[in-house]
Parts: C-alpha cells; sequence; structure tokens
C-alpha cells in the first residue's frame, strides 16, 4: 500500500510507529488479537500487559515500573483518569494502586480480557 507518493506506507522507518500482534493459542482455535495502550484502555475493563516499549521510557522510569511489578502478562485496570488531558492515569496492579503518567502509560501494550 502505498501513501501517494509512491512509498510504502506500511515500511518501518523512524517516523513510523511500531505496531504489536499477540497470536493466542486455545485449545480449540487461533485467537489474534490487536493489543490497545493502557492509556486509551476504557476505565474499570481489565487487561493482560501484552507488552511494554522499554525503549520510550527512560532508565529510572523503567527501573521503576519493574520493581512496581509491571511486566508482560500482569493483569491491569484502569480507575481513573484526571478530568484534565494530559494528567496521570490510576491503574490497579495486582493489590495496588499506581498512577502514570500518560507518556509512560502509552508505552505499556494490553491486551484487554474477554469478559
Amino acid at each position: 500500500m502505498t501513501d501517494g507518493t509512491g512509498r510504502d506506507s506500511l515500511a518501518a522507518g523512524p517516523a513510523s510507529p511500531t505496531r504489536l500482534l499477540i497470536i493466542n493459542r486455545r485449545p480449540s482455535m487461533w485467537r489474534v488479537m490487536v493489543p490497545d495502550r493502557l492509556d486509551t484502555l476504557p476505565r474499570h475493563r481489565r487487561a493482560l500487559i501484552a507488552a511494554i516499549d522499554w525503549t520510550r521510557l527512560a532508565d529510572p522510569e523503567a527501573r521503576r515500573l519493574r520493581e512496581l511489578g509491571f511486566d508482560e502478562g500482569v493483569g491491569v485496570e484502569v480507575l481513573h483518569r484526571a478530568s484534565i488531558g494530559g494528567g496521570p492515569i490510576a491503574c490497579r496492579i495486582g493489590r495496588m494502586t499506581v498512577a502514570l503518567r500518560r507518556a509512560v502509560a502509552a508505552s505499556i501494550h494490553v491486551a484487554p480480557l474477554a469478559g
């Protein structure tokens, strides 16, 4: 697919975002999920962390997320968003409630749980 300039619009370049596709194997079927980002996950919807883009985070931020237990396969739920556009997002991970900046939450890809 081209973008009108003759270039391939799906080609990965420095300006194009990384696309992530997760394939879950179920006993009776294959299920393909395209994960959302944590900053776009609806409130009170539980999800699993599918991937974290560690390269978008500063070293202290990445280290702190690991210390708090953010990792692939961990359950997470958005509890509250600040009413002001760029404010923090409160989410539950395990039994903790953690407030994340939106830029940090945007680096966390989640796969919503069914049900």
